[in-house]
């Protein structure tokens, strides 16, 4: 059934909305969802949560029997010592325009080289490998999500920083050359990609791993419609940056350079996904408070739209072409063993809502 709310804070720092959000779940499953890409036709394909182990990495969400297959087969999912075609553990992934799904694949869980494997859902094909080489990976990296610029012809990869127990602080940000593969790690432990020392606070506990305070660096991005501004920000923080593509792309900035055209473009809440409408609007999974928020264009200001207590640890948030909606995932992931001294709370079913923007979303980030 649908909902209709009014959106209302549920955090100090982001103010009250007065316009109503249609939202609804859109399906219930039985495994935590990360974050969600579409094919050609509009169907959902998504990452199961790596945190929780899943024997398939990626599926694809069959609306009509409310079924789910591995996605792009069986084989992609299947660990092996042969070869590393398959799919270690995957968070991010994204389509583009030419119906092609690229998952971001960490290579922790089975360690491979970490890379990018586009799947064509035209032809139900291999499109192409991109590997993440030791020169832009360090062994604390965690590549979490990414921007698929085809303008450009470049992947924008926010690496939290976080994995191997890491603590943040290699965060940054990963070029990828579409054309060449080449790769660039930047701004590595910098103002704009390490965590802040803001605690993700949920139901009044802090996430914490071993009583130590997890914080995430670099790990929600998107771009704007015509691909010139990128805009990123780590989960644990209070602001939200973006910078000009072409800055990214001018290998003659120096670091310092670069940081310095940087802008800080608005306050936000501790978040996961981020996403875009055509008129600026920026969406963030604000998972303490079990809500998407909107940052407005018109004046940067923060309030939440969509907020349901069902959606926990909301996480990947796109919009679907298609039909015009923008799917949030409920990934539960405080609930996780990991969390709460090794014992795993979540609880089937897992939820994955869909809302309308504030206008028309801005398709493939």
């Amino acid at each position: 059934m649908k909902k209709y709310i009014l959106a209302f804070s549920m955090m100090i720092g982001i103010n009250a909305y007065s316009q109503k959000t249609d939202y609804e779940v859109f399906a219930t499953v039985e495994q935590s969802v990360a974050n969600i890409a579409f094919t050609h036709q509009g169907d959902l394909v998504y990452s199961h949560h790596p945190f929780f182990n899943p024997t398939f990495r990626v599926v694809k969400y069959d609306a009509k029997t409310r079924t789910t297959k591995p996605f792009p087969n069986e084989e992609w999912n299947t660990p092996r010592e042969t070869d590393d075609h398959y799919l270690s553990n995957v968070l991010g992934i994204r389509n583009d325009e030419n119906g092609i799904v690229w998952m971001l694949d960490m290579g922790q869980r089975n360690p491979v080289t970490p890379k990018i494997v586009g799947w064509n859902t035209v032809t139900d094909k291999l499109e192409r490998i991109y590997y993440l080489p030791e020169t832009s990976v360090v062994p604390t990296s965690q590549p979490n999500d990414m921007v698929v610029d085809t303008k450009h012809g470049i992947f924008i990869i926010a690496d939290e920083g976080i994995g191997s127990g890491g603590d943040g602080s290699t965060a940054s940000l990963i070029i990828v050359d579409m054309k060449t593969g080449k790769t660039r790690r930047l701004l590595e432990g910098s103002r704009t990609t390490l965590p802040e020392n803001k605690p993700t606070i949920i139901d009044g506990n802090p996430l914490a791993v071993n009583g130590k305070n997890l914080l995430v660096g670099c790990d929600g991005i998107t771009a704007d419609k015509n691909f010139e501004w990128v805009y990123y920000a780590p989960l644990n923080g209070t602001k939200l940056y973006r910078v000009k593509t072409t800055d990214l792309l001018n290998e003659n900035l120096s670091e310092t350079e670069l940081d310095n055209r940087i802008e800080t473009y608005s306050e936000k809440p501790n978040n996961g996904g981020l996403s875009i409408d055509d008129k600026g609007n920026l969406y963030l999974t604000a998972m303490e408070s079990n809500s998407v928020a909107v940052v407005l264009a018109e004046d940067k200001s923060v309030h939440n739209i969509v907020t349901d207590e069902k959606l926990l640890w909301a996480d990947g948030v796109s919009y679907n072409v298609a039909d015009g909606y923008m799917y949030v995932s409920a990934a539960q992931v405080h609930l996780g063993a990991v969390f709460n001294n090794g014992q795993n709370l979540t609880k089937a079913p897992f939820y994955i809502f869909r809302f309308k923007p504030l206008a028309k979303g801005v398709p493939f980030r």
